[in-house]
């Protein structure tokens, strides 16, 4: 097959969605959402994500240094699309209903309704023109009871939690049917 050169895109390589959770400077929750999350080994499973921008989420990681990754589920889509097209500092963004919890292990707020959650400690920041790359330490995982069962497969399993991943402009399920372009899912709301 023939190929094209394009300018850079990661148009055909989806993501998947994390709710990211931490408090802001008065104590409150605070989710943002965010794609670019991935694992790292340094002696143990680790995440790097990156968040682009002046964000509060990256100001409340950077002066907390814990937050905590929710997996976005095809049940959290609507929620997360609002979360995602809203600034941190706006007093009606988090005023949809959530479910928040508390980590376990460390102060971070977590989405009670979120199957897979990483609680995690931020170790080292990369400062970058425009953005931050952030290296953590996984110290907890909470997850649904029934992923942990053996007589189900993974594929199963991913189907019954129904992950969203993202590219381009627009969000898929974990079976690569469209759930729609950003800012439609939170009409739902």
């Amino acid at each position: 097959m023939s190929k094209i050169r394009k300018k850079p895109t990661n148009d055909f390589c989806p993501q998947t969605l994390f709710l990211y959770g931490t408090y802001d400077k008065d104590g409150k929750p605070d989710f943002g959402l965010f794609c670019w999350l991935s694992y790292v080994w340094d002696g143990e499973l680790g995440v790097m994500c990156c968040i682009g921008g002046d964000k509060l989420t990256r100001q409340n990681i950077e002066r907390d240094k814990v937050f905590s990754a929710n997996l976005v589920t095809e049940e959290l889509l609507p929620v997360a699309d609002h979360m995602g097209n809203m600034k941190g500092e706006d007093p009606e963004k988090m005023k949809v209903g959530l479910d928040i919890g508390k980590g376990e292990v460390l102060p971070v707020p977590i989405l009670n309704n979120s199957p897979v959650i990483f609680e995690l400690e931020a170790k080292e920041f990369v400062k970058l023109h425009d953005g931050e790359v952030i290296i953590c330490k996984i110290r907890n995982v909470l997850q649904d009871e029934e992923l942990s069962a053996e007589d189900v497969t993974t594929a199963e399993k991913l189907a019954k939690i129904a992950p969203v991943k993202t590219t381009c402009t627009e969000y898929f399920g974990v079976d690569g049917r469209s759930l729609g372009a950003w800012g439609e899912p939170r009409k739902r709301l």
